[in-house]
This record gives structure tokens, sequence and C-alpha cells, in this order.
């Protein structure tokens, strides 16, 4: 117990220094189990209403959506062949370049670290650089759709393999 001058000068007790003792104590055993940890960060990678080349996006395709993600792995200097897309999809580049083209000869390049707008139903290709090139592709479309479709009209299923 303290007690107290009418001035309010207190002495300190042994009970008064156990009980501050064992609080003190109390709150570092709580903190030293505890680490602080880095605060989530969100960052966007790609928001887009158009595609790589400008075109707009017009809808999505009806039907019951399905959700596909794929990891592509394409070897150094290939050239994919010309295809299309029936629904909008995006990819990551995890490692390497793509360069993406349309028929017309309009050409963007894109590097690790970058995402891609792909087009909705405009024939176009793929052609890696001189590493391997490490896609993460994510296809918003419905199970009644391929992936990505040949411009020569060879449909690919949509758990089969599918070009960027």
């Amino acid at each position: 117990m303290r007690s107290c001058s009418r001035y309010r000068i207190c002495k300190v007790t042994p009970v008064t220094r156990f009980m501050t003792a064992f609080i003190m104590s109390s709150i570092l055993q709580s903190l030293s189990g505890q680490t602080l940890q880095p605060p989530v960060r969100t960052e966007v990678l790609s928001q887009a209403t158009s595609s790589w080349d400008g075109t707009k996006y017009s809808s999505y395709p009806r039907g019951v959506p399905q959700l596909t993600v794929l990891k592509i792995t394409i070897p150094p200097h290939t050239t994919l062949a010309w295809h299309r897309h029936p629904s909008p999809n995006a990819a990551y580049v995890l490692s390497g370049t793509l360069t993406v083209e349309r028929k017309d000869g309009t050409k963007a390049s894109f590097k690790t670290g970058q995402a891609i707008s792909e087009s909705v139903n405009v024939v176009h290709r793929g052609t890696s650089g001189d590493d391997p090139t490490v896609l993460i592709v994510f296809y918003a479309g419905t199970s009644s759709l391929p992936l990505s479709e040949s411009a020569m009209g060879t449909m690919n299923a949509p758990t089969g393999h599918s070009h960027p």
C-alpha cells in the first residue's frame, strides 16, 4: 500500500513494486511473442477497358462463367501460331519478354513484371525473346468456350494448351 502525505508525495511499498513489476512483465511477455508484420500491399497490375492494341472490350460472353488461370512457358525465340481468344483474358509476364502482333503489323512488347490485356476476337500471335518467357494468364470465359482458337478455325479445348 501507498502512504501519501497531504502534498501527494507517496511512498512506494513492496506491494506496489510487486504489482508494477508483474504488470510490466506481463506486457513484455505478450509483446515478445508477437512479431510485427509488414502491412498488406495491393498493387494494380492491369485494369483495362481495351486490349493492348486499343481495341475496346464490348462484353463478357454469355453463359456460366468459368475462370481459368494458366502458367505458360514459351521457349526462347518461339513464335506462336496465329490465333484469337473468344473471351477476355490478361497475362502477367513472370520472366522473359513477349512481342505481341496483329496480322496488320501492329506490335507491342512486354517484359518481366508487365501485364498484357489481351485482345478478344482479334487474330494475333506472340514471339518470345532471348530467354524463356513465363506467363500467368487469367481467362474470364465460359465452360462452353475454348480459351483460344486457331486463326484457321480449329478450336482448342478449354482445358488444353492455349496461346497467349
